[in-house]
């Protein structure tokens, strides 16, 4: 594909803006001869414990269910060693 010109004002305007600015002017505007190229492989990501869809369910991974109450570790310590 050609490289076209970049949209932009006219040479005055922009030598005005850069004056005025202070710094040269960046243009946020995104042109495809700008971009990365999309010619990446696909990631190679590991299997981890959820990657089968087999038996997964959500319930069995969500560690939010684990979670008790406190231990009163007083308790446990000036006791004789029994679990109330």
């Amino acid at each position: 594909m050609a490289s076209s010109a970049r949209r932009d004002i006219s040479p005055f305007l922009r030598n005005l803006r850069n004056f005025l600015l202070g710094r040269s002017h960046t243009n946020a505007l995104r042109f495809e001869d700008g971009l990365a190229a999309r010619t990446q492989p696909p990631p190679d990501v590991p299997g981890g414990p959820a990657h089968k869809l087999s038996a997964n369910y959500y319930v069995n991974r969500d560690a939010r269910r684990e979670v008790q109450p406190p231990m009163d570790v007083t308790r446990v310590l000036l006791s004789d060693g029994t679990k109330e």
